[in-house]
């Protein structure tokens, strides 16, 4: 072999090498397998709502599953969650945005569940709804916005998705997100958490600062009461859509105490 070859195979090994060692420090620890998430969507939404998250838990080794929730009333929606806590195997982080605040409230009560993560969501104590935790307060611009159809579930217009719902996503995202939207049944807003879960297991809360959907102080109040660790992201209420690694980074470190 000539002396060129040589060299140019000793180059070619050398980049190689560096290559490989790049690609082992770019990518993340895959510290947290054998630890599952269970992510559940708000209200206006689907499992889909999580799809950027998704992947960078995945990336450190959660196992991961978005529950699609019919949205038809508590009981319904908290039977479609606990049916997939239990097909994990293994300690279960459960998140809930939103209106999936109070689902994962009840559903948390699960054995499984270790902990729990708040994402621009309802954190109700026990027998408490929706309804009584916002009585008094004044009505949001969006309110006016809702429509409501014959079955009594409700939606957003397409004015409130753009402007209050997720003014911080790309149009084209939320011109989607507007025309995707899952109808939510009017009656959620008074069914009552029977046991907030939250009394017993750790919990988590991302606090959005931009959020025009649930007030950001009444987001602090609620992570106060129950004793959360909280992240704040200055974000509007789909802050898993515009701020996908913040709301991640916040499940990781939930999944990360997790034993």
């Amino acid at each position: 072999m000539t002396m060129f070859l040589k060299k140019c195979l000793g180059s070619a090994l050398l980049l190689g090498g560096l290559f490989v060692l790049q690609a082992a420090r770019a990518a993340p620890p895959q510290d947290l397998q054998g630890k599952n998430v269970v992510l559940v969507h708000g209200a206006f939404a689907d499992g889909s709502s999580w799809d950027k998250v998704i992947p960078l838990l995945e990336a450190r080794g959660l196992h991961v599953v978005a529950v699609q929730n019919p949205l038809s009333s508590l009981a319904d929606d908290v039977s479609a969650t606990k049916r997939v806590i239990d097909q994990q195997k293994g300690p279960v982080i459960l998140v809930g945005h939103s209106w999936g605040g109070v689902v994962v409230s009840e559903a948390g009560n699960d054995d499984k569940v270790k902990s729990l993560v708040y994402v621009a969501a309802f954190a109700p104590d026990s027998g408490q709804s929706i309804a009584d935790m916002t009585k008094g307060a004044p009505a949001p611009v969006w309110a006016s916005e809702l429509r409501k159809d014959d079955a009594g579930y409700l939606t957003l217009s397409t004015k409130a998705v753009l402007e209050d719902f997720a003014q911080d996503v790309p149009l084209p995202e939320r011109r989607l997100i507007a025309a995707t939207q899952g109808p939510w049944a009017s009656g959620c807003l008074d069914e009552k958490v029977t046991k907030a879960a939250w009394h017993d297991k750790p919990s988590y809360f991302v606090v959005t600062g931009q959020d025009r959907m649930i007030d950001p102080k009444l987001q602090q109040t609620m992570a106060k009461n129950i004793d959360a660790t909280v992240t704040r992201v200055n974000a509007s209420h789909v802050a898993m859509v515009s701020q996908p690694k913040a709301v991640a980074d916040a499940i990781i470190a939930a999944s990360r105490a997790v034993e």
